[in-house]
């Protein structure tokens, strides 16, 4: 007997419900205008950007070496996590290979058996993850309820707890209520985790993120952890918060310690995209002027973030949706089951701070052509 004759009966059941995935490499150079992917500043291509990788490569070769704690910190290392905690205004910083791996650590080396840990509903898959990987108990509270979170805090038997939420949530673009699950937190001595990953070079002063919108920075009892690969047009991740954490991270989490440290080029460019939101504090608010535009083309309600989210409900309707954007020259997102729940599939749309108005007028164009399609496709 074939002992993988199951993933042939999974493909096929995936196939009939419009759920296959496929990779569709891309070309360097091509004409289609983008609104799937995640470079909100449209800093990926920038010549300070490219310039900031290619000297770090020739300065330090193509690869970090070995782990943060053996050879694979370098002084770019050291000047990144300083550079990003005084731009959020945390007091310490740590960079990870991922903000995959930055949620893992974090949760994981502040969990652990005896704790109690509070997610969102909505909280990014690398906070699922990390929810399983942390041996502690876990409980899942609705969708932005910092009610629900104080019930689960106060009911508890364990000494220590965390609270996990996105600042921006990735599928439908909305903001967490900060403010009240840190005063929630607080009150029931619980510890706020908060993923700037979709946040960060998007809201707040300059791009400084929603915690410090709101005037959360530098809290001992809320840990930040961010992407470098969105809004800083490279690679990896961080946490941002106490020198204390930062230290018991360095000591406990996994994720940090074996792993091979950041490549040298991804450094370098997530130092440089930071010099250029520095110097352009602007280019933050002009991915959310492009974002709501987008919504007036898609006759969606304004966004809070560069997320513009366009509900099918049906996911075949969603994907030949996406397949119709991209034959007429425009990529766009396409999420399903199990991304997000059963009957809101969606196109996902991203803004980016360098979208041009003539761009617009062609994503005017296709999107009236294609949703008007998809939505009476739906309807009927």
């Amino acid at each position: 007997m074939d002992p993988l004759h199951w993933l042939d009966e999974r493909a096929d059941t995936r196939r009939a419900a419009g759920l296959r995935r496929e990779l569709r490499p891309r070309a360097a150079e091509t004409p289609a205008i983008d609104l799937a992917s995640n470079d909100y500043l449209g800093l990926v291509r920038h010549p300070e950007v490219l310039a900031g990788a290619i000297a770090a490569v020739h300065r330090w070769g193509t690869g970090a070496t070995g782990s943060r704690l053996v050879t694979g910190t370098t002084e770019d290392h050291a000047r990144l996590e300083q550079e990003l905690a005084e731009f959020v205004g945390a007091e310490a910083g740590l960079v990870f290979s991922s903000g995959y791996t930055a949620n893992l650590g974090v949760v994981t080396a502040l969990a652990g058996r005896g704790a109690l840990v509070v997610s969102d509903a909505g909280s990014h898959a690398s906070l699922v993850d990390a929810c399983r990987l942390s041996r502690a108990r876990v409980a899942i509270a609705a969708h932005r309820d910092p009610a629900a979170v104080d019930r689960l805090l106060a009911a508890r038997t364990e000494e220590r707890a965390l609270v996990l939420t996105d600042s921006v949530f990735s599928a439908d673009g909305d903001l967490a209520p900060l403010v009240e699950l840190h005063r929630v937190a607080r009150a029931n001595g619980a510890v706020l985790v908060v993923d700037e990953a979709h946040g960060l070079g998007v809201r707040g002063r300059g791009g400084r993120g929603l915690v410090h919108e709101l005037g959360l920075s530098g809290a001992p009892d809320l840990v930040v952890t961010a992407t470098l690969s969105k809004s800083f047009a490279a690679q990896g991740g961080a946490v941002l918060a106490s020198e204390r954490v930062r230290a018991h991270l360095v000591d406990a989490a996994r994720t940090f310690i074996f792993d091979t440290g950041l490549a040298p080029a991804a450094v370098g460019a997530a130092r440089a995209a930071l010099a250029v939101l520095r110097r352009e504090p602007e280019l933050a608010g002009r991915v959310r002027e492009r974002a709501a535009a987008l919504a007036r083309i898609a006759g969606v309600g304004e966004p809070d973030s560069a997320v513009v989210p366009v509900i099918l409900g049906d996911a075949a309707a969603a994907f030949d949706a996406a397949q119709a954007c991209r034959g007429l020259g425009v990529e766009v997102g396409c999420f399903r089951p199990p991304t997000v729940a059963e009957g809101t599939a969606r196109l996902r749309l991203t803004a980016r701070a360098d979208l041009t108005d003539a761009e617009l007028t062609v994503i005017a164009g296709v999107l009236g052509e294609v949703l008007d399609l998809a939505r009476e496709r739906v309807a009927s």
